[in-house]
This record gives structure tokens, sequence and C-alpha cells, in this order.
């Protein structure tokens, strides 16, 4: 039984929905002729999927219980699946609305770390966007992401770095963390100078983008000049109910059976240690913060608290809300839903303050 509850969601962002999860079963689709697998059904194996999940976030089942449920190979079954059927989507929506020809993509070794530079006509040299894709640590790239990344490059006139940092459950945290601090070295180590970098991310990258600052501050290296987070996950303990109580008005997260991505990123480490659940942190000294959401979406409560604590830690930070917008809307609405360009015109407006 689905989570989500179709009667809150508002008509339009439901239309586009629904077209949506048209595209996400052709690839979901392709996907199946593309990796086919002996020992496991993949519709059944669904079914048990969305059960947990039903059984997850109406609480009829324990945290960790649920998160045990599945093995290993049937967590990296699922991931191939799921990867396919997003890049399926970024090159979809990519054909729908194309990347102008005037746009340089170049992939490039960051230390080791792949990335992609994104850059718009006229973009400024010096100033650089380091963007951290969402996904759940799961799955993303550069890719799935582009058209979201090219749009705020275009509306600040910066070169966009979008980082394809290693994914679970092949490589949990610290993997990612490990690649993002990598390659913002790397970037540095170009002659880029970090109050010309603002560092972003969506959902997971937001999570990311939030521990990458941590991470840089313990090490004593000099912070960007500011961040920019669209939904970010920062308590991988889910200590507040509305992370359940508002997966019915979430339809991006809540029928994903999304229960098994902790486990498969978290592992055995301690899901309250700062550099996995930033809202624990010693937010001190962090650079202005720009946090995103909806009202709406399941991770609501995430993006208020970390401001909240942010604030109480005399940090510059801004939280913009939405009501009735899905998680992501910026990037997943962007051709859609109006509310989507509002959001990209304020990310600029933040990034050009910190930045002159």
């Amino acid at each position: 039984m689905p989570i989500l509850n179709r009667e809150k969601i508002r008509p339009d962002v439901l239309k586009w929905l629904d077209e949506g999860q048209k595209i996400q079963m052709r690839g979901i689709s392709k996907s199946l002729r593309k990796y086919p697998n002996e020992t496991i059904d993949f519709l059944p194996f669904w079914e048990k999927v969305m059960k947990v999940n039903e059984q997850f976030f109406k609480k009829e089942i324990e945290e960790e219980e649920a998160f045990k449920l599945l093995t290993m190979d049937e967590m990296l079954y699922l991931a191939k699946i799921l990867r396919y059927m997003f890049e399926f989507i970024g090159d979809y929506d990519q054909k729908q609305f194309p990347i102008p020809d005037n746009v340089k993509i170049e992939s490039v070794d960051a230390g080791g770390v792949p990335a992609e530079w994104q850059i718009i006509p006229n973009a400024s040299e010096d100033k650089v966007i380091f963007y951290l894709h969402g996904g759940g640590f799961i799955l993303g790239s550069p890719n799935t992401h582009r058209l979201l990344t090219v749009a705020i490059g275009e509306e600040t006139k910066m070169r966009v770095l979008s980082v394809d940092y290693r994914l679970a459950p092949e490589h949990p945290f610290p993997a990612s963390i490990e690649d993002s601090t990598t390659a913002y070295k790397w970037l540095l180590s170009t002659g880029i100078k970090p109050k010309n970098v603002v560092i972003a991310g969506d959902s997971a990258g937001g999570n990311l983008t939030l521990t990458t600052l941590l991470k840089l501050k313990d090490d004593g290296l000099e912070l960007p000049a500011g961040a920019v987070c669209l939904s970010p996950f920062v308590d991988y303990t889910l200590s507040d109910k509305s992370f359940y109580e508002r997966a019915e008005t979430d339809p991006i997260l809540a029928d994903i059976g999304m229960f098994w991505w902790m486990p498969a990123y978290v592992k055995d480490a301690n899901r309250s240690a700062p550099l996995l659940s930033p809202l624990f942190g010693d937010l001190k000294g962090l650079p202005p913060l720009l946090l995103h959401a909806s009202t709406s979406e399941m991770l609501y409560s995430d993006s208020v608290r970390f401001f909240d604590k942010a604030k109480a830690a005399g940090v510059d930070a801004t939280l913009q809300t939405w009501d009735d917008m899905p998680h992501v809307f910026q990037g997943f609405g962007l051709n859609d839903i109006p509310e989507a360009r509002e959001a990209i015109t304020k990310i600029g407006e933040f990034i050009q303050k910190v930045i002159p």
C-alpha cells in the first residue's frame, strides 16, 4: 500500500508526479532487461521492499529490524536498478530540455575523484560552485543533476564543479566525505581561493555539504565563502517523529523503499556522529548558510532544526521555505513547477551576496 496520500498533494504537483512515474517505470523496465538476475525475481522482491517500507513508516516494525531485512546482494542489485533508472531520467530530461550548446561539460580528475566542470558562457574564471548531488548516498551523479546545477551556474555566472563521489553500499561512510574533501582540496590547489567558492548540495548532498564543512573545519582548512543546502538530511538518528508523519505528503521520498538506504551507507558507524548527522556537530565558525525546504516534505524538520542550531551558534543562516512542494523541487520540478525558478533566483541572490 502506498504511503503517499494523493488527496493531500497539490493538483499540478500530482500531475507532474504521475508523468514522472511513467518515465521511472520505463527506466526500471530497461534496467531489468539490461541487468537480469538469476537469483532475484524482481517483482516479488519489489513487493517485499514496499511492504517493509509501509511497515517502517507506520512504525509497525522497529528501525533496526527493518534495516536488517535486505541482504548485501539484494541491496547491490536494487542499487544497480535504481541507479540505471535515475540516469535514464536524467538523460530523458536533458533530451526534453537540452543543455545549451554553448555550455561546456568537461570531465575532470579532481585529485583522484571523478568530477565534471559545467562552464556557462562568460562564467567567472575564479569563482566556483562546488556541488554535491543528492540520491541518498546510493544513487545520483553529475549527469542526474545537470539541469539543476547548470541552472544555478547560469543564474550566478559561475563555473560549477559537480563531484561524482563514491556511493554505497559498495562504498559506505566515510567514502563520500573522503571524496568531497579531496576534491575541495584539489580545487584549491588549482589556485581557486576559498573566498570565491560556495559549496552546495541537495538531500544527501546537502548532508555532505554540511559534513564536509565540519571536516574541513576539524582539519583546520579555510572554509568556502558560503553553503547552500536544498532539503538536507541532517539527522540519521531519525529523532523527530515528523519525519514519519510527513511521509504521506512527500511524493519523492515516501514510496521508494528508503528504509534500507541508511544501513547501506552508515553500516556500523554511530548514527549520531557529527560527520554523519551534522545536526549534532559544533557549528560555530561555519560560513553563511542558505537552507531550502518544503513544509510538506519528510526532511522539513531537519532544515528547521539545523537552522535553529546554526543561528544559536552564531552562524549567518537563512531558511527559506515553500508549501506543497516536493523534495528538492528546485531540481526535480525545474521545468514544470513555477516555484522552482523562484528558488533558483533566491539561490543566486544568496551566492552573489557571499561572493560579491
